[in-house]
């Protein structure tokens, strides 16, 4: 049984409805205009609005598309307030009923119509990245998983985005043939993504490994901040419990680390770390110093860190907890002087590899502007 369907906005992109339906049977959508609509730009982001107007003609295109590809698309599309709708089209001169959907009323749309090759030219990555994981699933998130776990496929689609190359002054400088990912198993994961992969890569040999079996640990970029107050050299810490400590056997499964969080979908690192300070420590920061960045496990786990020293005011009476009641967070604050939290890492209290990292560059800081 098919469907027929007009799309009027992103989906408009052979690519991304592939992705998002399962396929598209080979056939060619047809050019169409819907009466009495307009497209328009949303308010916030690059997203389009179609809205009455009755001296307006909305241009899209038609697809005819099996009850398979239907489900999909509803469960892309209908756990976040969009509702399908039968509208008649134009194709040329002939009118063709079919399924739009319209956005939910909790979109807001600007004065300004939305561009499909605007889109094109500049939004489209993202969405792409996001549609390609969805698509990724088998079987295919119902509509429920979808919506629950969109923040965290919005995280990964960014951060893909930010992967830039580093220098290679010393390392191999890598083409793109040098290497291939293949995912051999499903993403598994609600929050985080697990996947099963083969690897491909050229060996320093000259010859190549093939069909190398991997397992990947699929996160998100995180910003970290570690706030100083460079006037009674001392710092703060947080405190909370870490379940991969405890899952290892760790008795001691409550961590001292930085302030830290994921970086948003849309915002920079620097802007996470700052919310993140705010969130978590109560601090309002003015000068951010940026430490380093780099992957934290890059053996298995895609994870990305920011780092950040924070100078900032870090009183007596400043807060003793933190954290985001809706996000479950739990967090215990702690003002250290500077020596106190260098004896933690010799001892070995301070156990988190990212807090050593940065305390380690904070000493070596001091030490230059001593």
């Amino acid at each position: 049984m098919q469907t027929t369907f007009f799309f009027y906005g992103t989906l408009r992109h052979r690519p991304m409805l592939e992705l998002l339906s399962g396929g598209t049977g080979g056939a060619d959508g047809r050019e169409a205009v819907l009466p009495g609509h307009r497209v328009l730009r949303s308010v916030e982001g690059d997203l389009p609005i179609l809205v009455p107007d009755p001296a307006a003609r909305a241009a899209g295109v038609v697809w005819s598309l099996p009850t398979e590809a239907r489900e999909r698309l509803d469960a892309y599309e209908l756990p976040f307030g969009y509702v399908r709708r039968a509208v008649t089209v134009e194709v040329g001169s002939e009118p063709v009923e079919a399924q739009a959907y319209y956005p939910p009323e909790s979109l807001e749309a600007s004065g300004e119509d939305w561009s499909f090759e605007g889109w094109l030219r500049h939004s489209l990555p993202l969405p792409m990245r996001r549609a390609a994981e969805i698509a990724a699933h088998d079987p295919p998130l119902d509509a429920e998983a979808q919506q629950r776990q969109s923040p965290m496929i919005e995280h990964r689609a960014a951060a893909s985005l930010r992967a830039r190359p580093a220098p290679t002054t010393r390392r191999t400088h890598a083409s793109p043939q040098d290497f291939a990912l293949r995912r051999v198993r499903p993403p598994v994961g609600t929050f985080f993504q697990f996947e099963g992969l083969e690897a491909d890569h050229r060996r320093f040999d000259g010859e190549r490994a093939t069909c190398l079996p991997r397992e990947v640990f699929v996160g998100a970029d995180a910003a970290l901040v570690l706030p100083y107050d460079r006037g009674r050299d001392r710092l703060l810490l947080v405190e909370q419990f870490r379940p991969g400590p405890a899952r290892r056997g760790d008795p001691q499964p409550w961590i001292l680390e930085p302030v830290a969080g994921l970086v948003d979908a849309g915002e920079t690192p620097e802007e996470a770390a700052r919310r993140e300070a705010k969130e978590e420590a109560h601090l309002d920061l003015k000068e951010l110093v940026p430490m380093f960045a780099g992957y934290s496990s890059p053996g298995n786990a895609t994870d990305h860190f920011y780092a950040y020293l924070a100078l900032c005011d870090l009183p007596d009476d400043h807060a003793a907890s933190g954290g985001l009641e809706a996000e479950h967070e739990d967090l215990k604050l702690h003002l250290l002087p500077f020596d106190e939290a260098m004896a933690l890492v010799e001892s070995g209290e301070a156990n988190a590899m990212p807090l050593i990292s940065m305390l380690l560059w904070l000493d070596r800081w001091r030490a230059g502007r001593g």
